[in-house]
């Protein structure tokens, strides 16, 4: 491991995470605790634990004197926890710092450090619930699709999905021969048949209703319309226990009857945009299929409201995949239906397709789609229809029909955190820097106080260039002149009454201004550390 001066920085920019844990242990840290935390990191896929740097965001690098010796530590901790733990000193500013990089747990299979495996929960370390243990053994799981049923045979698959079937594949890979290729030959071409056997995939796609109900009755999808989201009462539902290539296209048009139609006026013309967008929802429905957990005996649930729609599929998100990385790792628990789904050209790649679910979702202005309800035993997806923000959306068709821009995933991300006000991840620099070169966005600020706003542009042509000036906030010069002007005043000011001047910068921020001032000759601190105040000279 080496770390560059850059990835630290990036690094400071960050706000804890599951990946990035920072303790400020300026003189010392408990050896006992830095083990539940090597372990607990280990188990949460791996990371980085940084000593001598505090864990508040904006994060103060302290320096540490802990742990002087890392080579004899780093054999310790092998010998304890068995996990090869590279660990570096590093100097910044001056300062030594200790970053300890934690690789992951074997894929299924907890690390246990004194009969308990652990996890973080805030600032605390806890042993692991059933539940996450469940998940983490749940990983070395075979795929379930995979998997030979050893009851089914060819005259349990209906003929409509296997039309569709071939259909789709001859589609996607012109070639027209498969429309006539031999049963038999079709299905073990798209391993569905593996030495004269079907397996679980081959029902799932294309199975019968009642060979369905005999030899898996757990895959069935079940849609519910309601009205009102507080109805407890479906006022339509329907149970679908049929292979999924045979009901997909009618699940979409089930949803589509009550699909409202937002009209966006542009100049003469008018622009309808759905309440659900189709690739959003089919998107959504194929991860069901694909990623739900079948040895689960529950159902794919679809609840439909006039401008929500709601996905819940059985088993908690694939190994490896969390709330924070859904949108670009991949990992389909049923590797076989994923792969058909590809060959269908239902899906572009093996994967999840959720970062086109949050592009297509932030391009039409809509919240991005929500998981946050999920949890250890089933996936919860909420996707809200209903438009935001139109003169949001107006403004990105604008900049990228006039310098020709095809938006990324990305860069509607970073859109989308600035518009709401929140700092975009660190991860995303290039393509800040990038936007930023474009004049989409701007920066202001310095170092750890380093803030977002979407640029000028955009507020001129939202007419509201008030905003943009409030936003932007005061020059460092003017803030400066409102300090001086506040202390002939009052004679006197203390740290709390600058933060009343300047709500929405940092003490550190504040701090700065302040030895600006002091440098200049113009200001000076007199008395105690807690008890002093800011006086002129």
């Amino acid at each position: 491991m080496s770390v560059s001066i850059r990835q630290f920085e990036q690094w400071l920019q960050s706000k804890e995470k599951e990946h990035l844990e920072f303790k400020e242990a300026k003189q010392q840290y408990d050896l006992e605790r830095l083990k539940k935390y090597c372990n607990a990191i280990a188990n949460e896929c791996g990371g980085h634990l940084i000593l001598g740097v505090d864990d508040n965001f904006p994060h103060n690098v302290v320096g540490t004197n802990a742990f002087q010796n890392p080579l004899s530590l780093k054999k310790d901790l092998l010998d304890l926890l068995k996990l090869r733990i590279d660990i570096e000193e590093f100097f910044y500013i001056g300062k030594r710092i200790l970053i300890f990089e934690i690789p992951s747990r074997p894929i299924g299979l907890p690390l246990q450090y004194k009969g308990a495996s652990y996890m973080r929960v805030g600032e605390s370390l806890e042993p692991m619930t059933p539940e996450q243990l469940k998940r983490i053994f749940d990983e070395a799981q075979p795929d379930f699709s995979a998997e030979i049923c050893n009851a089914a045979t060819i005259s349990d698959l209906d003929e409509i999905a296997v039309a569709e079937l071939r259909h789709l594949w001859s589609s996607k890979s012109r070639n027209p021969q498969i429309l006539t290729l031999p049963v038999e030959q079709l299905f073990s071409d798209a391993e569905l048949l593996v030495d004269g056997k079907l397996n679980y995939a081959a029902l799932i796609l294309l199975g019968k209703k009642e060979s369905l109900g005999k030899l898996l009755p757990n895959a069935e999808i079940v849609f519910e319309y309601r009205s009102i989201e507080s109805s407890i009462q479906a006022q339509q539902r329907y149970d679908y226990r049929i292979g999924f290539l045979s009901i997909h296209n009618k699940l979409w048009d089930q949803i589509n009857l009550r699909n409202d139609v937002e009209h966006i006026q542009e100049g003469l013309f008018i622009r309808d945009i759905p309440n659900f967008n189709e690739e959003v929802i089919r998107e959504g429905l194929l991860n069901a299929v694909c990623h739900r957990d079948y040895n689960l005996q529950s159902s794919v649930f679809i609840r439909q409201y006039p401008a929500l729609l709601e996905i819940e599929s059985p088993g908690g998100f694939p190994a490896g995949i969390t709330l924070d990385n859904i949108i670009y790792k991949q990992y389909p628990r049923n590797r076989r239906i994923a792969e058909v789904f590809q060959k269908c050209g239902l899906v572009e790649r093996s994967g999840q397709g959720v970062d086109k679910m949050f592009r297509l979702s932030i391009e039409e202005a809509k919240p991005r789609p929500d998981y946050s309800k999920s949890d250890a035993f089933s996936v919860i997806l909420k996707i809200i229809g209903e438009i935001q923000d139109i003169k949001f959306l107006k403004f990105l068709e604008k900049v990228s029909s006039e310098k020709k821009i095809e938006w990324t995933t990305q860069d509607l991300l970073i859109f989308d955190d600035i518009r709401q006000g929140k700092t975009p991840p660190a991860e995303f620099q290039n393509s800040i820097i990038r936007m930023s070169d474009q004049g989409i966005i701007e920066k202001f600020g310095r170092g750890r106080g380093v803030k977002f706003i979407l640029s000028k542009r955009f507020y001129t042509f939202l007419g509201e260039k008030g905003i943009y000036t409030r936003k932007k906030g005061l020059d460092t010069e003017t803030k400066k002149v409102l300090i001086i002007k506040h202390l002939e005043n009052h004679g006197k000011g203390t740290m709390e009454e600058l933060e009343q001047i300047f709500p929405s910068l940092s003490r550190h921020q504040i701090f700065n201004l302040l030895r600006l001032l002091k440098k200049e000759n113009k200001i000076q601190f007199k008395g105690s550390p807690k008890k002093g105040a800011w006086i002129l000279l």
